[in-house]
């Protein structure tokens, strides 16, 4: 078996896409969502913990997110895991994990004329 690198995520926007165009053409997106999870302590107390995530979108993906995806908005995201290492400005080695969006839907209901888009490996967009 080779492996699966797959994430499901459902989330609300922490603010509006910041979304850029390389110097090819390609459209680059990056939304941050986070996820609540609410449970019960022993002693019947309620805690809730919040995570956040940084989604990279691309190209098809990352216009839908541009024009559609706002702060607050309810995502469901799929896509897989990515780990990269830079060097911050001096010199420190710094470690990011990322989400590479491979589907991105609205769950919010005042976007029902929104249409998400997934996008293939070829680059083709195909309806969802």
């Amino acid at each position: 078996m080779k492996g699966i690198n797959k994430v499901i995520l459902i989330g609300n926007a922490g603010k509006d896409t910041a979304y850029k165009t390389l110097q090819d053409g390609t459209a680059v997106a990056k939304v941050t969502i986070a996820t609540t999870e609410t449970f019960r302590l022993k002693n019947g107390e309620v805690k809730s913990t919040t995570d956040w995530h940084t989604i990279i979108l691309w190209r098809a993906l990352a216009d839908f997110a541009n024009q559609y995806v706002k702060k607050g908005a309810l995502l469901y995201i799929e896509g897989k895991l990515r780990n990269r290492q830079y060097d911050d400005i001096d010199g420190q080695k710094k470690y990011v994990t990322e989400v590479v969006a491979e589907q991105i839907l609205l769950l919010d209901k005042k976007e029902k004329n929104a249409v998400s888009q997934i996008e293939n490996d070829s680059g083709e967009i195909l309806p969802y």
